[in-house]
């Protein structure tokens, strides 16, 4: 994958880089590219974004022996986290967690380090490491 080359991009418009992912839809490939930026990201900028990285996919593409679509979006106000960065620049977020072989929590992310994440949950500290994480994405109550 082009990771690096995909976020030179992105940076050159001002935004960063937050996550790729390639899915399947109603027998479509499609690979998402998510992006932020201080203050959100707006329709304009994903476009422009998206027409500079259609440029590059045209020489180097996302996924081989496909057609695929391209889309280019904010991760969303419920967005998952994968990466040790994502959990710690969600630090005072409310999250939903699935364990392993300890269910689902939902609570407020105390912190994060290399290891693991704290979770506040119902007023508990609760010290779960990365490696027992299923699923986790941030949380909000409509």
């Amino acid at each position: 994958m082009h990771k690096d080359d995909i976020e030179k991009i992105v940076t050159a418009h001002g935004a960063s880089l937050y996550d790729t992912e390639v899915t399947k839809e109603f027998n479509e490939t499609i690979y998402r590219v998510y992006v932020t930026q201080e203050g959100g990201v707006n329709l304009d900028k994903c476009a422009e974004i998206s027409q500079e990285l259609s440029l590059y996919f045209d020489v180097n593409p996302p996924v081989s022996d496909e057609t695929y679509r391209l889309e280019v979006s904010s991760p969303g106000i419920e967005r998952k986290l994968t990466t040790k960065n994502h959990f710690k620049s969600s630090i005072g977020e409310k999250v939903k967690l699935k364990i392993i072989n300890d269910g689902k929590y939902i609570g407020i992310l105390k912190s994060a380090d290399d290891k693991g994440i704290v979770v506040d949950i119902q007023g508990e500290s609760k010290r779960v490491e990365y490696s027992q994480i299923n699923k986790a994405r941030t949380y909000f109550e409509w």
